[in-house]
């Protein structure tokens, strides 16, 4: 089992300064030394895989090996169940070079519209992270979070990234993008946040993480 010491330096995966905030609230607690790929000038490798699993994979392994430094990075999207769960891996794509969310929301709204799919009941989504920590040494481990909600439209809310102002998660009146950054990314012992990372982080942090 991969274990991380307290004051470890861990690379982050990622040169998305949304993704990274979310990073840095879920493992305030362990005293983990965080630095992003993209602090750190790594290139962005590739994302060639056809899952998840194996993005997360590309990248983790990319940056542990560049910085032969143990990384965590994740892989995750939006799967739209009327659309045959796109956008799904191809979520970040979906907003163009210049990683534009609001085009992405639209582009996902527009898609809708066109399967008539405009009902609540129509609109269902989940969203899917991948968390894989990997060392220099070649060992990688994965795992896992999802969660299920609807998608609104117009988008509310300005507190998240990505897709986050047009997914309300099931069982909530909020968006995403509507709840503050502790409600959704956080973990402890007695409580999972409700975003899909912070399910993925429950299980990464009970089996990779120091004691808090």
């Amino acid at each position: 089992m991969l274990k991380l010491q307290r004051g470890q330096k861990l690379v982050v995966a990622t040169h998305n300064d949304g993704k990274l905030r979310e990073f840095r609230t879920l493992l305030e607690p362990f005293g983990l030394e965080l630095v992003s790929a993209g602090e750190l000038g790594l290139p962005e490798p590739e994302e060639t895989g056809t899952t998840y699993h194996e993005n997360a994979e590309l990248k983790s392994v990319a940056a542990s090996k560049a910085s032969n430094l143990w990384a965590l990075s994740d892989d995750s999207g939006l799967s739209v169940n009327a659309l045959d769960g796109a956008p799904g891996i191809y979520s970040a794509r979906w907003a163009g070079p210049s990683k534009n969310f609001d085009d992405a929301m639209v582009k996902v709204h527009t898609e809708l519209m066109g399967k008539g799919a405009m009902a609540p009941g129509r609109r269902g989504a989940e969203f899917i992270a991948v968390l894989c920590l990997s060392t220099p040494e070649g060992e990688t481990a994965f795992f896992e979070g999802r969660v299920a909600g609807t998608l609104v439209w117009p988008p509310r809310g300005t507190k998240g990234f990505g897709y986050d102002p047009m997914f309300q998660p099931q069982g909530h009146m909020r968006t995403f993008g509507e709840m503050e950054e502790k409600e959704k990314h956080h973990w402890s012992k007695s409580e999972i946040g409700l975003s899909h990372r912070s399910r993925a982080f429950s299980t990464f942090v009970k089996e990779c993480c120091p004691d808090d």
